[in-house]
C-alpha cells in the first residue's frame, strides 16, 4: 500500500508533524469569514473558498496547511442574519498567536490565503510586525489575482461581492450549497451624503437589500473551475519561490 503524503496539519500525528517541521520552515494558513453572500451563496463562502485554494496548493507543493480560521472582520455585514464577526484587533491577535505557535517549531515563512477583503488591513499590519521578529508573512487574495490573470472572463459588475465570479467559484467547489434559483442582480445604491474624497461609516445594508453588489445570475461552474485552477497555479508559484528564498533575503533591511 502506497502511503499518501500528508499536508494537512490536523490529519498528522505529532510524530509526523515533528518530521515535517524538522525539514521545513514554511506553512499555509487559510482565513476567511462567515458572512452574507447574497441569497444564493452560503455564509461560509469566504472561508470555504480560502480553504479549498490553500489545501489544493498544499497538495501540489508539499507544504503544510493549517485548518481554516473561519471568522473575520465582517461587522459591515451584520444586518444580514448569520453573519459572525470579530474585531480587527481580535482577528489580528488570533492569527498572530497561531503564527507564533508555529514559529516555536521553527516556521519562519507563512502564506496567508485570505478569502475576505475585510481582513486585509489587519493582516497587513500583522505582516509588518512579524517581519521585525524575523517572521515573513505573505498574503494571497484570489479575486485580485483572477482579475489580473483572467481579465475577460467576467465584467466589472460580475466581480464584486456575492456576484457572478464569487458564485461561480462556489458552483465549481460546493454546488450542493448554492441555490441559483435565488440569485439576483442588484446595483448598489449611493448614500445621500456621499462625495468625492469622503469616507463614511456605512455597512452593506446601506447599499444593497439582497447583499449582492452587482450581477450574480450569470454565474457558472465552468467559469468557476477556470478561476480556481488559474489562482491555485499562481499561488503554487509563489509558495515554491518563497520556500526556496533564503530567510536573510526576507529580513528587514538595516538602517541606511
Amino acid at each position: 500500500m502506497v502511503r499518501r503524503l500528508k499536508v494537512l496539519l490536523h490529519e498528522m500525528s505529532w510524530v509526523e508533524a515533528k518530521e515535517y517541521f524538522s525539514k521545513n520552515d514554511i506553512a499555509i494558513i487559510p482565513v476567511g469569514s462567515n458572512e452574507q453572500h447574497g441569497p444564493q451563496n452560503p455564509l461560509g463562502t469566504d472561508h470555504l473558498i480560502a480553504k479549498a485554494i490553500a489545501e489544493e496548493t498544499a497538495k501540489r507543493t508539499g507544504i503544510i496547511c493549517l485548518p481554516v480560521i473561519p471568522f473575520g472582520v465582517s461587522a459591515h455585514h451584520k444586518q444580514f442574519w448569520g453573519t459572525i464577526y470579530v474585531s480587527p484587533k481580535a482577528f489580528k491577535n488570533y492569527v498572530k498567536d497561531v503564527c507564533l505557535a508555529l514559529n516555536y517549531y521553527g516556521v519562519k515563512k507563512f502564506v496567508i490565503v485570505n478569502g475576505h477583503g475585510g481582513n486585509l488591513h489587519a493582516l497587513a499590519e500583522l505582516a509588518m510586525e512579524l517581519r521585525d521578529k524575523e517572521i515573513f508573512l505573505s498574503i494571497f487574495q484570489w479575486w485580485p489575482a483572477a482579475s489580473k490573470l483572467l481579465p475577460e472572463l467576467f465584467k466589472p459588475e460580475e466581480r464584486r461581492h456575492a456576484c457572478a465570479e464569487e458564485t461561480s467559484v462556489n458552483l465549481a467547489l460546493y454546488p450542493h450549497i448554492v441555490d441559483m434559483s435565488k440569485a439576483v442582480d442588484e446595483e448598489p445604491g449611493k448614500h445621500v451624503v456621499e462625495a468625492e474624497g469622503i469616507t463614511l461609516p456605512l455597512g452593506t445594508a446601506d447599499y444593497t437589500g439582497s447583499g449582492v453588489w452587482g450581477k450574480s445570475t450569470t454565474a457558472s461552474a465552468e467559469k468557476g473551475k477556470k478561476v480556481f485552477e488559474v489562482v491555485v497555479a499562481e499561488l503554487v508559484k509563489h509558495v515554491n519561490r518563497l520556500k526556496n528564498t533564503r530567510n536573510e533575503d526576507l529580513s528587514v533591511k538595516p538602517k541606511a
